[in-house]
């Protein structure tokens, strides 16, 4: 059987913390792992402080086999991700001479000031993750890629940084809708869980087009087979119980 390769994702930065910035990044990069066989098990969101950077970077990069972080590589003064990977890691950090060279074909002068070589600054031992149409590079060190927090930026460096991943069997998924509250299938969708156990089985509520309260069943495996298996059994428990419920009353 194929490895199964699995990811955590930090989202670094104040301003998601406090609301003045809404993510848009953490449901692309999940779709996207996905698409390409790798897990993402765990998100999390931490403030521009080293200390908890650096404890959830060791958190996650001894726990998965990659880590991706997206914010705090940019020119100001708390944007420290690229200082905190390198104490996760324990390595020095310095200018590096590449990125160096692009920026002086960009900016000359005083134009190149300290705040813009800041984002030049990569740790001992990283590799670049840099296109002609992104100035201010990403890296991958280890096992963590570290991306910018802008989503164009972010999702350019995810292209570039993919195909040398490994990945494994993808997981696969089917849906339907149930046409019943979810109290009413808790007890025989657990059941089927139970019965199927190389298979997660999800049940997701919402207010249908009658504004009336309705569930969405979601059955997802690496095993298309063992995933029909499933799905067989849960239409035909919604079968059942929606020929009960039609039932004519008796007496």
């Amino acid at each position: 059987m194929s490895e199964i390769v699995t990811a955590g994702l930090l989202v670094i930065g104040d301003e998601i913390l406090s609301g003045r910035t809404k993510d848009k990044n953490i449901g692309f990069i999940a779709e996207y792992l996905t698409n390409i066989g790798i897990d993402l098990k765990e998100v999390r969101v931490v403030a521009d402080e080293e200390a908890d950077i650096v404890a959830a970077l060791d958190a996650l990069r001894h726990r998965y086999t990659y880590v991706f972080t997206t914010g705090g590589i940019g020119p100001t003064h708390d944007d420290i991700t690229a200082d905190s990977v390198a104490k996760a890691f324990g390595v020095d950090i310095h200018h590096h001479p590449e990125v160096v060279a692009r920026f002086r074909e960009r900016w000359s002068g005083q134009d190149l000031n300290e705040a813009r070589l800041r984002m030049a600054r990569v740790p001992d031992g990283a590799e670049l993750i840099q296109s002609a149409t992104i100035l201010a590079p990403g890296f991958k060190l280890g096992n963590v890629i570290v991306m910018a927090g802008i989503p164009s930026i972010m999702q350019a460096m995810m292209d570039i940084v993919a195909p040398t991943l490994k990945s494994g069997v993808r997981m696969l998924s089917d849906s339907v809708r149930a046409d019943a509250r979810e109290g009413d299938i808790g007890g025989p969708l657990r059941a089927i869980a139970l019965a199927h156990p190389d298979t997660i089985i999800g049940s997701y509520p919402f207010q249908d087009e009658n504004q009336k309260p309705n569930t969405n069943l979601v059955v997802r495996s690496r095993d298309p087979d063992k995933l029909a298996a499933a799905m067989a059994e849960v239409k035909e428990m919604l079968k059942q119980l929606h020929a009960a419920q039609n039932k004519p009353a008796v007496g």
